[in-house]
């Protein structure tokens, strides 16, 4: 079963990406976001601070399609920070595990090996690891560790494009 999704009819598609932290039993504490807008190349980066405004940094009306790779560990992120969820979100993980279900993926069904399926290129896996950790041991971060954050976030919105349009 093949889904496509018609682009046209939104007005807006953002491709957006959590880093954040949590302990076990807890909600996800926020550490920043980066969402990139596909049709205007709108890109918006926010940390800390910038997260706690009250409401998302882009509409989420019925106009509008979120994306993700997992999008449910951005969903659990906006409720966290009392944010709107939009009812139209397209979860990449979820496409993929639909499209390669019963098929063995070399590279698992993770970011990564969906790029590896389809043939992109890819980050290392060491590099995703390494900034999973920074995420996870908790600020305070210094402005190259925010700034490497930010950059690791824009990229995984990046290989999720890819995808998207692959």
């Amino acid at each position: 079963m093949e889904t496509r999704v018609e682009l046209n009819s939104f007005n807006a598609v953002w491709l957006v990406d959590f880093e954040f932290r949590a302990q076990p039993g807890d909600r996800q504490e926020p550490i920043c976001m980066v969402a990139y807008e596909i049709k205007t190349d709108q890109l918006i980066r926010l940390w800390g601070d910038e997260l706690f405004k009250g409401r998302p940094p882009f509409s989420m009306g019925r106009d509008v399609l979120y994306v993700a790779y997992y999008a449910s560990a951005e969903i659990q992120c906006h409720l966290s920070l009392d944010w709107s969820v939009t009812v139209n979100i397209l979860d990449l993980f979820t496409e993929f595990r639909c499209m390669t279900n019963g098929l063995y993926t070399p590279s698992g069904s993770g970011l990564i090996g969906a790029m590896v399926y389809h043939g992109l290129p890819v980050i290392a896996a060491v590099d995703k690891d390494e900034m999973r950790n920074l995420a996870l041991r908790g600020g305070p971060w210094d402005q190259d560790e925010q700034n490497a954050l930010l950059d690791y976030a824009r990229a995984m919105s990046g290989h999720w494009k890819n995808c998207f349009l692959s």
